[in-house]
């Protein structure tokens, strides 16, 4: 019985030994700059930390999210007409779309869409 156990450790250990060096010699040694960089944000990682921050990129990511955020409110509402009140859930999704086409004017008006800048 011992020597089954030691048959299977050994060849284990073996089997470990060469998945190991295996692993080492199929490695391609090609590496690239730019592809072992991690891209973040839309500036370069290899800079310095303290770079002033692009303003322009903040805010036009809010606006995304804030977009984002509103489509997973308004579809559930869709779903919600079929079992409760039509009228009260279509005044609160006038609301809502309101709010959101005043928010789309004010960032307009402050020129946080305008892309040329």
């Amino acid at each position: 019985m011992k020597i089954i156990y030691f048959q299977i450790t050994l060849s284990s250990l073996i089997s470990f030994i060469l998945l190991i060096i295996l692993n080492f010699l199929s490695k391609k040694t090609f590496y690239d700059r730019e592809k072992n960089s991690p891209f973040e944000c839309g500036f370069d990682p290899k800079n310095l930390a303290r770079l002033p921050f692009s303003l322009h990129f903040f805010l036009i990511a809010i606006i995304f999210i804030i977009f984002d955020i509103e489509l997973t409110l308004l579809l559930p509402s869709i779903i919600a007409l079929k079992s409760s009140n039509y009228l009260s859930i279509s005044y609160s999704m006038v609301i809502f779309t309101m709010i959101l086409l005043f928010g789309l004017y004010h960032e307009n008006n402050q020129g946080s869409l305008n892309w040329t800048s």
